[in-house]
Parts: C-alpha cells; sequence; structure tokens
C-alpha cells in the first residue's frame, strides 16, 4: 500500500473531483435502469461494469441505488494508473464518444501525483423522463465522478464493504476467529 506524507495525505482527503471523462458513469445506465426508464438511448450498451472488472488493477465493484433514486456504483483501483487504464480501454472511450460527442475532457488526473492509490471512485447518475442536461442526450438529471483514497482507522465485523484485497492503515478487524 502506497504510504503517504502527513501533508500529502491531508490533500487528499477531500474529494478528488475529476473530469475523469465519466469513468464510471455508464455502468450505471447500464446496471440498473428503473422500470419504465427510457431504454431506448441505452440500445447496444456494453456491459461496463465487466469491462472495469476485466481491468488489471481493479479491487472491486459494487452497485447501489439510494434512496433518493440514483444509481451509484463503487469501483476500487490499486493505483492512478489502474484508473487511467479503464479510462483509455477501448469500451470507455467508446461509450464517452457515443454519449458525449462533443466534450472535451482534457488530460484525466493530470493534477493527481502518479504515486496515488488506492483510489475509489464513486460514481452517481440520476435518471429523468427525458434529458435535462445540455452536455448530453442521455435522460438525465444529475451526473457525478468523486474520487477517494483511504484515510487511517476504521473497523468491520464479519466482513467490509471495500473489497478484501483493499490494504488499510489501523482498520480493525472485530470478527471472532
Amino acid at each position: 500500500m502506497h504510504m503517504m506524507t502527513e501533508q500529502h495525505s491531508m490533500s487528499y482527503r477531500r474529494p478528488l473531483v475529476s473530469a475523469l471523462g465519466l469513468v464510471l458513469l455508464f455502468s450505471l445506465v447500464h446496471i440498473a435502469p428503473a422500470a419504465g426508464e427510457q431504454q431506448d438511448s441505452l440500445q447496444g450498451m456494453p456491459d461496463l461494469v465487466g469491462g472495469l472488472q476485466a481491468i488489471e488493477g481493479v479491487l472491486g465493484v459494487e452497485t447501489a441505488t439510494t434512496a433518493s433514486g440514483k444509481q451509484v456504483i463503487f469501483a476500487w483501483f490499486e493505483s492512478k494508473e489502474a484508473v487511467l487504464r479503464w479510462y483509455y480501454s477501448d469500451m470507455h472511450r467508446g461509450v464517452q464518444r457515443a454519449f458525449f460527442p462533443d466534450q472535451e475532457f482534457g488530460t484525466p488526473l493530470d493534477q493527481i501525483p502518479d504515486d496515488i492509490g488506492p483510489v475509489l471512485a464513486i460514481a452517481s447518475i440520476t435518471m429523468a423522463e427525458t434529458g435535462q442536461l445540455e452536455a448530453t442526450s442521455l435522460p438525465i438529471s444529475q451526473i457525478a465522478i468523486e474520487l477517494y483514497t483511504p484515510i487511517s482507522g476504521g473497523l468491520f465485523l464479519g466482513g467490509r464493504f471495500s473489497p478484501d484485497g483493499l490494504e488499510v492503515p489501523n482498520l480493525k478487524d472485530y470478527t471472532p476467529r
């Protein structure tokens, strides 16, 4: 696990929000569209959750639906390099071009040190009856991608939300042996 200096650690305790090129967004659209949602705009969508899981350096992927109706995906990457492998994958770039053809995303993670990791990417999307955002033809009202890195501490009993392979300093296991 990457050990950070205190200054380095402090600067990454805040969410690392990035124009990551919708690194996970479209996975949400694919995994759990609500009943009655417009499926036409999702035609031909590849299995992006499976695509994520196939990327070297992806530690785990979980999906959820919140009480407010957001479709959410949690993807743990071992490093910035693993995030970039997903970003530049044919599958991700193809979906990016299909749904955001006129968008320029810049260089992903260019403000993030190369030795950062692990990284938790949380992507959320809220479906709508019609598109509400000028930048895309998708019928959505909200999208967000937030990046986090773990801090020391925490506890668990019987299991964790994060993948077992994710090392967190000083994480306490209270599971009886």
